[in-house]
């Protein structure tokens, strides 16, 4: 396993997944759902056993961390891997379904199958932009 920072750098992680293809998608796919068992932690411990990260309702820090789910569902996708998994991170599962579920977010929440192709397009512009 690699060192702490690392694992901290789970966004980087997921933007290179995102933007790549193939095993570098899937490597950099599984460092991000290392740095998510931190998070998983993190939630634990700022939870209390509760919905949110604050409490029973939605607060900052679920925001912050829940604008990134529709990236990491995508990134899911093209590693064809899973990131927040019940078994791994069984709190922070819970936490997405509660977050995805709330009144105030879901009708606001990106669509994976949209978000998805919009990742295509800009793979793909990372990649012509690398072989110039």
């Amino acid at each position: 396993m690699k060192n702490t920072r690392t694992k901290f750098q789970w966004f980087l992680h997921l933007r290179t997944s995102v933007l790549s293809e193939g095993q570098e998608a899937k490597s950099a796919a599984e460092e991000s759902a290392e740095g998510l068992v931190l998070l998983e932690e993190a939630f634990t411990m700022c939870s209390k056993g509760q919905k949110f990260f604050g409490g029973e309702r939605i607060g900052y820090l679920d925001i912050v961390l829940g604008s990134f789910l529709g990236w990491i569902r995508v990134t899911e996708q093209r590693a064809n891997s899973s990131l927040i998994d019940e078994s791994k991170t069984p709190k922070l599962f819970e936490w997405a379904k509660h977050f995805c579920a709330d009144v105030a977010v879901k009708d606001v929440m990106h669509q994976t199958d949209k978000l998805f192709e919009f990742a295509k397009l800009l793979a793909a512009k990372h990649k012509s932009s690398r072989e110039t």
